[in-house]
């Protein structure tokens, strides 16, 4: 089989020269740890280059990406646990991690949440310090008076 330069996985175009597992951190949703884990539920070796899996291996690739749990990766790996709405653990990809992240953060203004009203003015929501930091509006410096 030929080498390809370009494979497709989960909606993404993936870097054929690379080895798998760092191909496929291109795709939204998928680090180091889960396309490793990915690889090993699989059954393709991480080192492989991309260009060289085959379609069956391509195509169970994205099988894997839309239900890891088939493959037997682990909950802790999921990267949508405890869901508000369901309540189920699941993993998101692509297009969907944009779209959760979007409506967790209108939730959260709605509710009037601490994080939702930090969220709203545009400053840190995890607790970093302001004093140095997250300065956005700076004022310009008064020119000096040229002295004749």
């Amino acid at each position: 089989m030929a080498k390809r330069y370009i494979i497709r996985v989960a909606n993404t175009d993936l870097n054929g020269e690379k080895n798998i597992v760092f191909a496929l951190r291109k795709v939204t949703g998928v680090g180091t740890m889960f396309a490793n884990a990915l690889c090993y539920a699989a059954g393709i070796d991480p080192n492989a280059k991309a260009g060289d899996i085959s379609e069956a291996e391509e195509k169970q690739l994205n099988e894997l990406i839309k239900q890891p749990k088939i493959g037997g990766i682990p909950e802790w790996m999921l990267n949508r646990q405890k869901d508000p709405e369901t309540g189920e653990t699941s993993h998101l990809s692509a297009a969907d991690v944009k779209f959760f992240r979007e409506n967790d953060i209108k939730q959260m203004r709605k509710i009037k949440s601490y994080k939702g009203q930090r969220h709203a003015v545009g400053l840190p929501v995890r607790g970093q310090r302001t004093k140095s930091n997250f300065r956005k509006h700076r004022k310009k410096q008064v020119s000096k008076k040229v002295r004749v």
